[in-house]
This record gives structure tokens, C-alpha cells and sequence, in this order.
């Protein structure tokens, strides 16, 4: 498997619409590394190709739903007073997207 590069990083950060400083970078490329160490540890291991992975990281994992209960709401007013922007009976939110 290829090395992640410092043109591979820089041109993954572009398309998400990131930028990076040369010393963020160098800090990608080191957590790939380390990924990379780890992930070649682990083929090591003996037999490791017959381990069926695992769904949870619990193995005695059980979920259950609550209940769903209906329960009063607190007053529109109130939630909206702690907003730093109203307008109506909606709260403001700064634009995410272009």
C-alpha cells in the first residue's frame, strides 16, 4: 500500500476545502505513520486472517429503546431567550455552507 504524501495530504485538504499549514501537514503524516505501524502490527499476528471482526466493541452488548413518552415542552419563550439571535419564532444560526 502507497505512502501517504505531502502532496496527497495538501491535495485531500483542498477538496475538503481545508487549509493546512506546513506543521499541520507534517502532523497528518505523522498520524499516518503511526496508523500505518500499528495496522502493519497487527497483519502480524498469527492467524489473525481467520478472526471474524467484530460488529461492537463490547461482545455482551444489548441495546434496548426506552420507552417513548410523550412530556411537556418548555414554553417556545423560553428556548428562544437564550438564543443570540431571534427572528420570529426561529433562532438565527450562522451560515455553514456556501
Amino acid at each position: 500500500m502507497p505512502k501517504f504524501t505531502k502532496e496527497m495530504v495538501d491535495d485531500y485538504a483542498a477538496k475538503l476545502l481545508i487549509g493546512l499549514t506546513e506543521e499541520e501537514n507534517k502532523m497528518v503524516l505523522d498520524e499516518f505513520e503511526a496508523i500505518d505501524k500499528s495496522i502493519e502490527n497487527v497483519t502480524k499476528i498469527k492467524g489473525i486472517e481467520k478472526i471474524e471482526p467484530m460488529t461492537h466493541a463490547l461482545d455482551n452488548f444489548i441495546f434496548s429503546l426506552r420507552e417513548d413518552k410523550a412530556a411537556p415542552s418548555i414554553p417556545i419563550e423560553d428556548a428562544l431567550r437564550n438564543a443570540a439571535r431571534v427572528e420570529g419564532r426561529e433562532i438565527e444560526v450562522p451560515k455553514v455552507v456556501d
